[in-house]
């Protein structure tokens, strides 16, 4: 089921530029769990690496507390962006400030390995970031953020949380995954060359970890948002790569 047209009544731009939920890989049950655990067993990935359903759960009960029956804001900074896996009833660009779009969160698998680790988008503290603000419609957040949760919480990595994002329109109150400085895959204060030397190189069974970045800079640049250090990092890591003998410069 496409959008319906009212949806991007405030983003004409992005019209056309949205993965429909029904079509969209990062909506999957609990089974996908399951398929996901053979995968981390094959790559060796560490005990531990994702959340247990409960957890996941009480996790997100505790941070919806109040707010399961009124519409609700999402941040979107990444693939959230064109691939929010959710019913969506209204898109508008938001600012959030105080926090940055920043590759700072290890990779071991998917994109990356123990041998040659990636690096993964995530909202650290400090700076801007542009983005975009979805509305999930108050009869649907219980349904939808459960798919949400799936997505975004399964490795625990995420702390989400309510802040305060401009739009054009004014200002909503809206729930943001932002990276849990507490957990282990957090690399703060990693120099921008160093990031785009491990990107260049890294590759898991997903794929390389410099196709998850050119993605996420040819998303951003179709969508409007502009992003100077994203696009930074890309000019470093395409150099890198293609000085490395493991890439692939086909």
């Amino acid at each position: 089921m496409n959008f319906a047209h009212h949806v991007f009544r405030h983003t004409p731009a992005l019209r056309g530029l949205i993965t429909p939920p029904d079509a969209s890989e990062m909506r999957f049950g609990q089974d996908r769990f399951a398929e996901l655990d053979i995968q981390a067993e094959a790559e060796g990935w560490p005990a531990g690496w994702r959340m247990e359903h409960d957890a996941r759960e009480a996790n997100r009960k505790t941070i919806l507390s109040g707010r399961l029956e009124q519409d609700l804001w999402v941040f979107a900074y990444g693939s959230l962006i064109w691939d929010p896996a959710v019913q969506v009833e209204e898109y508008r660009y938001g600012a959030l400030s105080g926090w940055c779009r920043n590759f700072c969160m290890r990779l071991e698998g998917g994109r990356g390995s123990h041998e040659q680790p990636g690096l993964m988008a995530a909202l650290d503290e400090g700076g801007n970031c542009d983005g975009i603000v979805f509305r999930i419609p108050a009869a649907l957040v219980e349904r939808e953020t459960e798919f949400m949760w799936r997505r975004e919480m399964f490795s625990g990595a995420y702390r989400p949380i309510f802040l305060e994002v401009a739009t054009p329109q004014g200002s909503v109150d809206a729930l943001v995954f932002v990276m849990d400085r507490a957990n282990r895959r957090y690399m703060p204060e990693l120099p921008q060359e160093d990031a785009a030397q491990m990107i260049a190189v890294a590759e898991g069974g997903l794929g390389t970890n410099f196709d998850y970045l050119d993605s996420l800079v040819r998303h951003l640049d179709q969508l409007g948002i502009q992003d100077g250090d994203m696009q930074q990092l890309h000019a470093r890591a395409d150099a890198h790569r293609l000085k490395s003998p493991l890439a692939d410069t086909a």
